[in-house]
């Protein structure tokens, strides 16, 4: 049996400005609008991926956000060109990194927070 990747799928408190974020900042394209359930959502190809995003349902209680750690899903990780042109990027734009760019073996690595505190790591292979 083969397993490959095929997508990821967010729940957000807001729709919009998540989809405003992957489209406008990351480049991504939304692909449809589309009901998750009985949830809004919207579908996004991020130069591949697939990241299905959609707010709660009716019937759904949500606990927590992605301020908190926890077990399961911790970060989102992109790999870029150059760390350091999208720290500036990323920075001048008004997002906050709590890790700069550094460098661990094999990598360039940088950690910010996203919309709703969705953390995502930058990573340019060296």
């Amino acid at each position: 049996m083969i397993y490959r990747f095929h997508h990821i799928h967010l729940i957000c408190k807001e729709l919009e400005p998540m989809i405003s974020f992957f489209t406008d900042v990351l480049n991504a394209k939304l692909v449809a609008r589309q009901k998750f359930g009985t949830a809004d959502g919207a579908s996004i190809d991020l130069q591949g991926t697939t990241i299905n995003l959609r707010v709660s349902r009716e019937d759904e209680k949500m606990v927590g956000d992605a301020s908190e750690s926890r077990y399961g899903f911790d970060h989102i990780g992109l790999e870029v060109e150059d760390v350091d042109a999208a720290h500036t990027d990323l920075t001048r734009r008004g997002f906050s990194f709590f890790i700069p760019p550094r460098d661990i073996p094999n990598l360039r690595i940088a950690f910010f927070k996203g919309p709703e505190d969705i953390t995502i790591e930058l990573v340019q292979p060296r």
